[in-house]
C-alpha cells in the first residue's frame, strides 16, 4: 500500500462533471456558437490558462475569459442551491485509507473556495490532509504540476502515491508525475492505448484491490 493518495474532485469524488458539461454547452449557445461535441471532454480536468487554450482552440471567436467565467459561475450557482452529490464508494475508500494511516490530498482544477465548500457540504473534508487547486501551479493538467505539489504537501514522493482520476487530462497528469494512477471513468471511457496504471469500474473496486494488495 502506498503512503499517499491524491484525489481529483469533479467526476471522481463528486458527481458534478455532468453539471460542467451541460454548462459548457449552454455557454456555447449563449455566445452564439454551435456546441462542439468534443469540447467538454477536451476541457475536462483543465484550469486557468490551460482551460482558456482549449476554449480558444474550439471557439476562437469568443472571449475565453468570459466564456470560462460564465461556465464556472453557472455551476457554482447550482452547487450552492442543491449541493454536490457524492460518487458511490468515495466515502468508503477515503475512510479505509484514513484508517490505514495513508496521507490524503485532493488535487482539483476547481478554485480553492469551491473545493472547500464542496468537501464541507458532503462531510468529506475531514479525510484530507491537504487541499491543492489549479491556481497554485503554473501548468494545469495534463501537466504533472498539481500532483507533484499535492505529493509534496502530504510529505510523500510521487512514486509512493496513488492518484485517482476520471478525466483523460487527469490521468495523463498523474502518470507524468510518476504516481500509481487509477482511472475511474465517469463520462469519458478510456481510449484504446491509454497509458494508465489501472482502470477501475468504481471507487468500490479500487478499495477492494487495495485491500487485497493488488494495487
Amino acid at each position: 500500500m502506498k503512503r499517499g493518495a491524491i484525489f481529483d474532485m469533479d467526476g471522481l469524488l463528486l458527481d458534478t462533471e455532468r453539471l460542467y458539461q451541460k454548462s459548457w454547452v449552454e455557454m456555447a449557445r449563449a455566445f452564439g456558437q454551435l456546441p462542439a461535441p468534443a469540447f467538454p471532454s477536451a476541457v475536462s480536468g483543465t484550469s486557468g490558462e490551460g482551460m482558456r487554450e482549449v476554449i480558444r482552440r474550439y471557439y476562437p471567436a469568443v472571449d475565453p475569459y468570459a466564456f470560462q467565467a460564465g461556465c464556472l459561475a453557472r455551476v457554482d450557482a447550482i452547487l450552492e442551491k442543491q449541493g454536490p452529490p457524492v460518487k458511490p464508494g468515495a466515502g468508503e475508500l477515503l475512510e479505509y485509507l484514513s484508517v490505514q494511516g495513508v496521507n490524503i490530498a485532493v488535487a482539483s482544477s476547481s478554485g480553492r473556495d469551491r473545493i472547500l465548500s464542496n468537501l464541507r457540504a458532503t462531510g468529506l473534508e475531514r479525510f484530507f490532509d491537504a487541499v491543492v487547486n489549479g491556481q497554485q501551479v503554473e501548468r494545469g493538467k495534463p501537466e504533472p504540476d498539481i500532483f507533484l505539489l499535492a505529493a509534496k504537501e502530504i510529505g510523500c514522493s510521487p512514486e509512493d502515491c496513488y492518484v485517482f482520476e476520471d478525466s483523460l487530462n487527469g490521468v495523463r497528469a498523474g502518470m507524468a508525475a510518476g504516481c500509481i494512477t487509477v482511472m475511474v471513468p465517469d463520462l469519458v471511457p478510456p481510449p484504446e492505448g491509454l497509458v494508465v496504471s489501472r482502470v477501475c469500474a468504481s471507487l468500490h473496486e479500487a478499495r477492494e484491490l487495495i485491500e487485497k494488495g493488488l494495487l
